[in-house]
């Protein structure tokens, strides 16, 4: 028995070393700042050692986790009112220093903005257009039907595109 629980344990050390980097930029955008996406991941991921077993037997791990964060993410905001879950812009740039200054207040600016919309739009958005998933798996994802995933997407763009503050970004892709 013990043999099997440490390598159930390597198993999972191993697929959270692969998936942190992933869950962790997703659960940012979703949170819109570092220590609350960290955190988020985190519970995430002790949700899915507590099933790993249904985890690891499912197509594709990373998917069921991501699921997880997202309903995480979804009980959070239940918890607290919208105003809080965006407050904070990124400490740097990134691990490797490339991006400059005006790069990261631009991504300030695009976090502030995908922090104001509604949770459903915010997901829909970050799982289509940062995940770069079809509709049917962000639908699978936030366990809702595509016409939802296309309806709250196409919202979520809209308010994006009406942004104001928006308007005069072009590196991270804002409108020409």
């Amino acid at each position: 028995m013990g043999a099997q629980k440490a390598a159930r344990d390597d198993e999972f050390r191993a697929f959270t070393g692969s998936a942190w980097t992933r869950l962790l930029r997703t659960a940012y955008l979703l949170a819109g700042d570092r220590h609350s996406a960290e955190d988020l991941v985190q519970q995430a991921l002790e949700r899915a050692y507590v099933a790993w077993g249904r985890v690891r037997a499912a197509d594709d791990p990373y998917a069921y986790v991501r699921r997880i964060l997202i309903n995480e993410h979804a009980r959070r905001f239940r918890r607290r009112p919208a105003e809080q879950l965006v407050t904070a812009v990124p400490e740097s740039a990134g691990p490797d220093g490339v991006d400059g200054y005006a790069r990261l207040d631009e991504r300030a600016v695009l976090l502030a903005a995908l922090g104001a919309l509604p949770p459903r739009q915010r997901q829909a958005v970050v799982l289509r257009y940062w995940e770069d998933l079809s509709e049917s798996q962000a639908a699978a994802a936030m366990g809702c039907s595509v016409g939802t995933v296309k309806s709250q997407a196409s919202k979520g763009l809209a308010k994006l595109r009406g942004s104001s503050s928006l308007t005069g970004l072009t590196s991270i892709g804002g409108r020409r």
